[in-house]
Parts: structure tokens; C-alpha cells; sequence
């Protein structure tokens, strides 16, 4: 059973039955259901785009063929084609868009965090409260809760969505691949995705064996050792990842290995950076007292991580396991953040294991899981009194410990006499136990931000993808889900109070114990047309339970500079979203254009009253330090779209020029017609590209309107911006017995040439953080 296209199944990477690509209607002479072929499990879709989204060659594990003997045990070796340097990685065989960073761009972009290396990308923006150092990605201008953020199939389990000063503890040093995955299925990774999934890949865990780069023997390992300890049968490969910027002073590295013998894979990496005060073009601080050095002072940051893991390959699927520690401190900008000095020491130690295995039966074609376990603790030191330079040490602690399970199991494709139907089914589990205590008086009821706390859920999801004919399927997708969150909170947390001269102000702290059962459901159709264009439509209904910080918090959180209250008796949040869009990934003229419409029911915000917090006190009006905010709910509506294309204009001295450009807009309101707070403005950006199959050069300017659409209490305004990047990079093959190395790259990349003033609307300190001002950052990359 063939096609003249190869398309595979890829339901292990996203639990979406989803083909390579849908060529134009007149490649097609059938309509049965083509041989499946399932790659080694990811959390990322591995699809044939243009580029292929995972241009680097590696081994697919050993898929067992049904109704024959298998006619070896050892895994064969897959050579895709490269990718062309620049190309816009667009993606049409999805339901909804997928936003693409293969590994090159990442070398060439770097970023210091996820937000920082997406804050450009067409409806993507980072929270950048402490750029460098704490930036999560923000979609459509949806953040915290309602963006999952996972490593390798496996939630990056920080805390990151409890507050924007918070690290995410996945490093794009050590990332192969990003997507951002948006549409039907994120309900593979819970009901907290409705605004998408920012999924990091990386080999920490092997699904496939290397390709023989280099054999032991090279690295010193006599020819006769054992295969599985590194003999003629073993090899292994090697990776440099450098940079430096001029912006920060900024010095990053990370070694990575990859070794293989017999059927077992192993990989191990370390990495660091170290960056010092970012420059930025004039004075950040308004009327804030501070010298200006020419400096984000206070901006510093470090990071460093290592992992170990590796995989043992069999006919017919693998296991395999890993440790990564990641270790951040970073200092936090802005006017108390100088004064007391404010930097966040953070640790994360973490254990995932997955597998896959392809059993000879009639019913089942895959097994596949994912297992992880985090144990993550951060630190928030400063000084409690910026007038007594003794005082310094930790202000406040936040831990978590989760656990987290995904069991899929994907059943053999069937012809139903209407369409070809292939399902996968699935069950995902988690347990999660916070803390947030603060070393002030314990007796106090708002000792910490709130008290400790547990989430638990259980899951189960279906999948089901339906083939009409060649050119047209379809997707019925449904999960439902049972959270359970106890913890304790105050009875009753007025709006006005004064601790200092009513310790009773504050309701008796009060257990409580809730329970809710969000169900969801996606329908969406995808439609080969000619030219290589391919349109999709997509709808979803979501419901979200609301999470432990808007249901518990009553304290001041100093990332928002608010002091938070939560609410126990919060409902259930539910979006109703559709999404259109058309794409062409081929050919000269290649783009994406994607229109989407979401309303909410319910909508979980921090409602600024007007009241200002201090010290055990609120008070009506101004005055004091921290904004009040209680978490509360409306109705509210998103709306917008994004665009995005490439257009190779002519040949010019043995390669491509073309030209290139993007636009994303979003619209929040509430139902009364007032702004949702902190949403991004309108960008519209474009510039020229060169490409040949080594060099890449590339000039692009991105304009930044200005946002007043801001809410109506406490946010204020912001200026628009121009950004200007320049950037050349060369990418070679070299002979490994003349330079060591097989593949080189590097390059130059120039940020913010105009200097700019950038202020980014979205950040909660954006009227006292500027976006790093001029700089360069070269890079090089080595494998060996």
C-alpha cells in the first residue's frame, strides 16, 4: 500500500494522526490509508516542512513491520535532506498553527530565556520582567495559566506561572528544536493550554541512535573493547555551543555528547552562561532617584545545567531515562529591585523517563509513555530595610515538587467504508505540592504569598483522525479531566484593613477542599487545495479549573508589584475559539495567514481595585507600595491574526535574495467594551535575505505601534518602538581529519541597531526595564 508522497503517522509526537504534507490534489491516485510508519516518540510533530523541521540525521529506532519476520534488530539510518539556512519553517499538515525554531536559528538567536528567543515571533511575546533571566513566552497574548511549557513531553514544573519574576527552567542552550503548538493538540498536555504549548526538544533521552559520526577508537577506546562499552561497534559524537554579546558583556558555552553501542544510546551535556548589567540607551528609572551608569543596573544574571540519560533500543520500541539539573541567579531590575538589592537563587533537580513499544498485534500499533519528577526551589534574597545594608537574606521561598504520568496507547488504522480512522487514547496523571513561606513573623496571616498547598489531576483524552480522501481530513478530539486542590486561606480578606492596629482584620486561616471537572472538546478540518496551499479551520471548547494562586494567594507578590487576594470561590474558566488559516510551505512564495476568535466565559484576572498595600495594610486610594489586586472573573473576548511570508525574488551571485515580512495583531476586551490588561500591541515588521546553501545574511526591521488600548486602573500606556537586526552566519561541512570537527558554524548578529528605547507592554515593570539597547553577539557551533 503506497502513495506517490511519503507521509507518516505521527502520533507519538502529538497525539494528532498528522501527514508530512498535503500536496496538491492531481499527486493523489488513491484513497486507502498509506502503510503507517511511526517515528520514534517526541513531544514535537516531526514533519516535512521546508525546511524539515529536524534537518540533523539521526537513527530511527527499529519499527517491527507486521505480518513478517524482522529482517534485522539493529536500527537503520535515516538521511533527510538539509535544510537551506533561513528558510521559513511553515507547517501545513496541523489543525492550527505551528510556530517552528529549529536548532540553527536558536544558535543564531540565542536568548537567555524561552520568552526572550520567541518575543519576536508572530503572535508570540515574553513576559520580560527580568530579560536574560526571567521572560516566559506569552501567546496571543494569553500567559501564565493558560500556556503549558514542557521539555521533552514533560512539564518544565518550575514556577514560572506563579509569578512573571519566576525562571523557566529550560535552557535554549541546551534545546535542539522549539514549537510553539497551538489548537487541538495542546489537549494532549491538559486544559491549561488553551492560549498553546511551548514545547522544548532535546536528545536528553534518546528515541534513536546517533549516526556514526566518529568511533570510539578515535576518542582512545582500543578497537577491541566491548560494542556496549564503546568498541568497533560503538561511536560517538560531539557538539560546542559558544557565544558572546556586547550588549552584557555576555560569556555562554555547553559541550554535548551523544555515544552509542549495540542497542544502547547515551547523552550527557553541561552548560553555563554568565551575563553582567545590560546597557540600554537612556534612563530607565522615572523620578526613581537612581544614577544612571548607562546601565539596566541590576540586570545580572547566571545560569548553569547538566544531564545525563540514555535509552536502550529493542525491536520494536525503546526505554530509556534522565537527570538535568538546572541551577539560575539572577538579579531583578528596577527601582526596589536596586534598592535592596533583589536577586532569585534557583534550583531545579529533575527525572523523566519515556518509552515506546510497538507490540505484533492486530489491535494495538504503539504504547508509548512519559514519566517525570521535579524537585524545584527557588530563593528570593535582598535586603528586608534598603537603610540597613545587615539586613540582608531570604525574603521569601517558593518550592515545588510534582510528579507527573502520560500513558498513550495508539490503536491500528482502520478503514471505515467513509474514511480512514486512526485513534489514540491516553491518561495522564499529576501531583503537585507548593510552598511560598516568608521568613516574617509565621503567626501572621500573610506569612508568604500563601500557605502550602496540593493539585492533583487525573485525565484521559481521546484522538481521532478522520481520512476522507486524499486531500481532505478531519480531527474529533476530547479530553476530560478531575482536579483536586486543597489548602487554606483566610476566612474573609477585606479590601481595607490594618494589621498593625486589628490583628483581626484577616478571617482565621480556613482548610478548604475543591473539586472540579473540566471537559473539552476540538473538531478541525484540513483541506489540500492546489498550488501546494492548505486550508484548515478549527474549533474548540475548553474549560479550566482555576489554579492554586488565584484561589489561595493573600500577600504581596512583588514580581506585579501587587498585593494579591485570591478568591476560593472561583468557578470554572471556558473558552469557546475558533481558528482559520491558509498555508503554503513550497515554493518561491511561502507564508502563513491565521485569523482566530475566542470568547471566554469566566475569565480568572488580577483586578486591580485602586487600593494600594503595605506592610500589613491596605488603604482606599494611593499611597502605599503595592497595587491591590483580587482575583476575579468576567466575560472576555480575543481576537486577531497573524501573518507571515517569504517571497525569493531572483538568483544574485550563486544564491537566493528575497524578501520577507510579518504582522500579528490582538484585540482583548471585557464585555462591558474595557481593555484586558496587558495585552500586546500591533507589530508589523519586514526586511531582505540572501541565502546560498552556507551563507545566510538577513536585514529586518520590526515596528511596534503603540499600545493605549491599557486598562482603565493602574496600566499605563505605551510608546511604540522600531527594532532593527542584522545578522550573517556561514554554515560549512569540514574534513574532521584536518580540523577535528565535521560542521562549523557561525556568525554575527546585531540587536537593537537604532538603539532604541524599547519598552515592552506586556511587563509589569516596563515603566522602569528598558529591552537591552545596541549590541552584538558572535557565535560558533562545533560537531564533531
Amino acid at each position: 500500500m503506497s502513495l506517490p508522497f511519503k507521509r507518516a503517522l505521527l502520533l507519538g509526537s502529538a497525539a494528532v494522526v498528522a501527514f508530512e504534507s498535503l500536496p496538491a490534489p492531481q499527486a493523489f491516485a488513491q484513497t486507502t490509508l498509506p502503510e503507517v510508519t511511526v517515528t520514534a516518540p517526541s513531544p514535537i510533530v516531526r514533519r516535512h516542512t521546508t525546511p524539515p523541521a529536524r534537518p540533523a540525521t539521526r537513527v530511527a529506532a527499529p519499527a517491527r513491520q507486521r505480518g513478517a519476520a524482522p529482517a534485522e534488530t539493529q536500527p537503520v539510518v535515516a538521511q533527510p535532506a538539509p535544510a537551506l539556512p533561513g528558510t521559513l519553517p511553515i507547517v501545513t499538515d496541523q489543525f492550527a498553527t505551528v510556530t517552528v525554531v529549529p536548532n540553527e536559528e536558536i544558535r543564531r538567536n540565542g536568548g537567555g530565556t524561552l520568552g526572550d528567543l520567541l518575543n519576536n515571533k508572530p503572535g508570540i511575546t515574553g513576559s520580560s520582567y527580568a530579560p536574560g533571566g526571567a521572560s516566559r513566552p506569552i501567546i496571543r497574548g494569553l500567559d501564565v495559566n493558560r500556556v503549558n511549557i514542557i521539555e521533552n513531553g514533560i512539564g518544565s514544573n518550575g514556577a514560572s506561572d506563579l509569578g512573571e519574576d519566576h525562571f523557566v527552567p529550560i535552557d535554549p542552550l541546551a534545546t535542539n528544536q522549539v514549537e510553539v503548538i497551538r489548537g487541538p493538540a495542546t489537549l494532549r498536555y491538559g486544559s491549561t493550554a488553551i492560549g498553546g504549548v511551548v514545547s522544548a526538544t532535546n536528545n536528553r533521552i534518546p528515541d534513536a541512535l546517533p549516526p556514526c559520526a566518529q568511533p570510539f577508537q578515535s576518542y582512545g577506546l582500543p578497537v577491541n573493547a566491548p560494542a556496549a562499552l564503546g568498541g568497533s561497534a560503538g561511536c560517538m559524537n560531539a557538539e560546542v555551543r559558544s557565544a558572546v554579546s556586547s550588549v552584557d558583556r555576555g560569556v555562554e558555552g555547553a559541550v554535548l555528547l551523544d555515544a552509542a553501542g549495540n542497542n544502547v544510546a547515551v547523552h550527557a551535556d553541561v552548560y553555563g552562561r554568565n551575563t553582567r548589567d545590560y546597557n540600554v540607551p537612556s534612563y530607565p528609572y522615572a523620578d526613581a532617584g537612581i544614577p544612571f551608569n548607562g546601565r539596566q543596573t541590576n540586570s545580572a544574571s547566571q545560569a548553569s545545567g547538566a544531564s545525563i540519560g540514555g535509552s536502550y533500543l529493542f525491536h520494536g520500541g525503546f526505554i530509556g531515562a534522565s537527570v538535568t539539573q538546572n541551577n539560575s541567579i539572577y538579579h531583578i531590575p528596577g527601582p526596589e529591585g536596586v534598592e535592596l538589592g533583589t536577586k532569585i537563587d534557583a534550583k531545579q533537580t529533575k527525572f523523566n523517563a519515556k518509552g515506546e513499544y510497538r507490540p505484533d498485534a492486530a489491535a494495538i500499533d504503539a504504547i508509548r509513555f512519559w514519566v517525570g519528577a521535579t524537585d524545584y526551589k527557588h530563593n528570593e534574597i535582598g535586603l528586608a530595610d534598603a537603610a540597613d545594608p545587615t539586613s540582608g537574606g531570604v525574603r521569601q521561598t517558593f518550592t515545588n515538587r510534582e510528579q507527573e504520568g502520560r500513558l498513550e496507547v495508539q490503536l491500528t488504522p482502520f478503514n471505515a467504508g467513509f474514511a480512514a480512522v486512526t485513534t489514540a487514547v491516553g491518561v495522564q496523571a499529576s501531583h503537585q505540592e507548593l510552598t511560598a513561606p516568608s521568613p516574617d513573623d509565621p503567626t501572621s496571616p500573610l506569612n508568604g504569598l500563601f500557605d502550602p498547598n496540593k493539585n492533583t489531576k487525573v485525565a484521559g483524552y481521546v484522538f481521532n483522525e478522520l481520512q476522507f480522501t486524499n486531500t481532505t481530513k478531519a480531527q474529533v478530539a476530547g479530553r476530560i479531566e478531575h482536579v483536586e486542590l486543597s489548602g487554606s486561606s483566610p476566612s474573609s480578606v477585606p479590601e481595607i484593613f490594618d494589621l498593625n492596629t486589628d490583628p483581626n482584620a484577616i478571617g482565621a486561616a480556613t482548610s478548604r477542599n475543591l473539586s472540579f471537572t473540566p471537559k473539552s472538546f476540538s473538531l478541525g478540518l484540513i483541506q489540500a487545495l492546489p498550488w501546494g496551499l492548505s486550508a484548515s479551520i478549527t474549533g474548540q471548547y475548553v474549560e479550566r479549573a482555576p489554579k492554586p494562586a488565584e484561589l489561595f494567594s493573600r500577600g504581596g507578590h512583588d514580581a506585579t508589584a501587587t498585593f494579591d487576594i485570591g478568591n476560593p470561590n472561583l468557578k470554572m474558566e471556558t473558552a469557546k475559539s475558533v481558528e482559520v488559516g491558509l498555508r503554503r510551505a513550497d515554493g518561491p512564495f511561502r507564508f502563513e495567514i491565521t485569523g482566530y476568535y475566542t470568547q471566554f466565559s469566566g475569565f480568572i484576572y488580577r483586578r486591580l481595585t485602586g487600593n494600594t498595600c503595605e506592610d500589613g495594610a491596605c488603604i482606599v486610594g494611593t499611597g502605599l507600595e503595592l497595587n491591590q489586586a483580587i482575583y476575579s472573573q468576567r466575560d472576555a473576548t480575543f481576537k486577531g491574526g497573524e501573518f507571515q511570508s517569504q517571497l525569493d525574488v531572483a538568483q544574485f551571485y550563486g544564491g537566493t535574495w528575497g524578501i520577507e515580512n510579518q504582522v500579528d495583531v490582538v484585540r482583548a476586551t471585557f464585555a462591558d467594551g474595557t481593555n484586558v490588561p496587558r495585552i500586546p500591541p500591533v507589530r508589523l515588521g519586514g526586511g531582505l535575505f540572501w541565502r546560498d546553501a552556507n551563507w545566510l545574511m538577513r536585514v529586518n526591521l520590526l515596528h511596534a505601534f503603540a499600545q493605549n488600548n491599557v486598562a482603565d486602573i493602574a496600566e499605563t500606556t505605551t510608546p511604540g518602538y522600531n527594532l532593527l537586526k542584522a545578522e550573517i552566519s556561514y554554515r560549512t561541512k569540514l574534513n574532521p581529519n584536518v580540523w577535528g570537527a565535521q560542521e562549523m558554524l557561525v556568525g554575527l548578529v546585531g540587536n537593537n541597531l537604532l538603539n532604541e528605547d524599547i519598552r515592552n507592554s506586556v511587563s509589569y515593570s516596563k515603566d522602569n526595564v528598558l529591552m537591552p539597547g545596541i549590541g552584538v553577539r558572535a557565535f560558533a557551533n562545533l560537531k564533531f
